[in-house]
């Protein structure tokens, strides 16, 4: 059953150093408060998943919290590259950054692999791409029935998972919709979850093509209104644009990113 407790003590209990962290959401409902107190509580060595690392994994990497980056695609979506994360890996600052590369199937598949309960995942996505060669985990397999070559791919079983979502009940339910993603999927494929939410609610109304986690999928529930502001949260507030056109200058540089850092998330 999951508790619903604040920000702080969430963070404080569920994410340890050195754990293999995923912080989902899909242009909307992005984690960035879970991910800012993260950064406050100076959690280091950690493998950071996510399949569209943008902003809050720029924040994440340029604090020294991550080691390791688990991902899909990365950028300051709309706007340019991510500064942190490529010091990181150009020029090791704060430190340096090992990298695990996938295509989007691939990591959609792992996370459905891993809340299934399953070992690996098959697919096509592969095929055709130079990933194979420079991802160690992914490996060719024989279809036993066909004798097709596909492609497996290891499960996704993060030690965290963080989303955000618009509202929950007293009981620790959570209910999300608009963009959904994988959060779903990240949620169940780890051995403990966090969600943050808009609201907490006396009951959850029903609203079209939403998502219900009930409480006995979750570890901790905390309210954190406006907590994936830069992003939006579909019904509760709109995407500052400026915002993330302002990152690609803040983040360009050391000393600004830092100053920046410690004034407005520190």
């Amino acid at each position: 059953m999951a508790e619903i407790v604040s920000l702080a003590d969430a963070v404080g209990e569920l994410v340890r150093d050195g754990d293999a962290v995923a912080l989902e959401g899909f242009t909307h409902l992005i984690p960035f408060a879970a991910g800012q107190e993260i950064i406050r509580q100076r959690r280091r060595d950690l493998t950071l998943i996510r399949m569209t690392p943008d902003v809050i994994y720029d924040q994440l990497i340029g604090m020294g919290c991550a080691r390791r980056l688990v991902f899909s695609w990365g950028g300051n979506p709309g706007v340019g590259s991510l500064h942190r994360l490529r010091d990181a890996v150009e020029n090791g600052w704060p430190r340096p950054l090992e990298l695990e590369e996938h295509s989007h199937a691939g990591m959609a598949n792992r996370y459905v692999a891993g809340a299934s309960g399953l070992p690996f995942a098959v697919l096509r996505g592969y095929v055709g791409t130079d990933l194979p060669g420079q991802t160690a985990n992914i490996r060719p397999i024989e279809c036993p029935f066909t004798g097709e070559v596909l492609t497996a791919v290891p499960a996704l079983r993060p030690d965290v998972s963080v989303i955000h979502a618009q509202r929950a009940d007293r009981q620790g339910n959570v209910q999300l919709w608009g963009i959904t993603g994988v959060q779903k999927e990240a949620v169940l494929a780890a051995k403990r979850s966090l969600v943050t939410v808009e609201e907490v609610v006396d009951e959850l109304t029903p609203v079209p093509g939403a998502v219900v986690l009930p409480t006995w999928a979750l570890t901790r529930v905390a309210v954190a209104p406006n907590g994936a502001h830069p992003s939006y949260a579909h019904g509760y507030s709109t995407r500052d644009n400026d915002f993330y056109v302002a990152w690609d200058d803040i983040s360009r540089d050391r000393d600004r990113f830092t100053a920046w850092m410690e004034t407005h998330v520190l």
